[in-house]
């Protein structure tokens, strides 16, 4: 299943509509922070369909019988340029466990490139819920492969992934490879570039909101 949080309007269309515009991105402070508020609604999306229980609370003035999430989900983000987004899961799901991963695209001299993924830091996953997120869902060749990696570690009972804008080929890659996983994106951009990225897309997320990088 694909949620496209820009197809009716809301708030998330205009962070969306800030994270493309060439001149609010020399803010990197504002790049990062919408791309935490896309992620915390998103969270608020997703915590509606997590199983709850009842439990009694004790107040200054009596007894409530209030509904909380049954179990803590796991978050887990690619380096670098998921932490603003895993930032934003964090804050609403405060007591959750973390998983990082270190995927980047290992460039050749022709111009192609191929997935690395070579560290992984990942609590029990046994049984439980994975939220991941990653602001650009291109190709859908590293978060396939992250996801992949992170199912090594054990069953995991339901898979939702998080990015703030994905290309049609990166969904149709990700539901071939992983079909049990829910997408939610903040919009959904057709095209993409023959180096992968997306069109019209709002460039390289990482470099974005933490600065230019050394191409390896």
């Amino acid at each position: 299943m694909v949620h496209n949080l820009s197809k009716e309007h809301s708030l998330v269309s205009n962070w969306v509509s800030e994270l493309r515009d060439i001149n609010i991105q020399q803010d990197r402070m504002r790049f990062r922070r919408n791309l935490e508020r896309i992620a915390e609604v998103t969270g608020y999306e997703i915590s509606k369909q997590m199983e709850t229980e009842d439990k009694i609370i004790t107040t200054p003035m009596g007894t409530a019988n209030c509904k909380v999430l049954k179990d803590q989900p796991v978050l887990a983000t690619i380096l670098r340029a998921g932490l603003a987004m895993h930032n934003g899961l964090l804050s609403f799901f405060d007591r959750a466990d973390n998983a990082f991963l270190s995927a980047y695209r290992k460039h050749n001299d022709d111009g192609s490139f191929e997935i690395a993924l070579e560290y992984m830091s990942c609590p029990p996953i046994e049984g439980r819920i994975v939220i991941i997120s990653d602001p650009m869902l291109a190709t859908g060749a590293s978060l396939v492969k992250a996801i992949q990696f992170i199912k090594e570690a054990g069953n995991i009972k339901e898979l939702h992934v998080v990015c703030a804008i994905a290309a049609t080929k990166g969904i149709n890659t990700l539901q071939n490879a992983i079909p049990e996983a829910t997408i939610w994106c903040g919009d959904i951009d057709e095209n993409i570039t023959d180096k992968g990225y997306i069109i019209p897309g709002l460039g390289d997320a990482g470099d974005l909101a933490y600065g230019t990088k050394m191409q390896k």
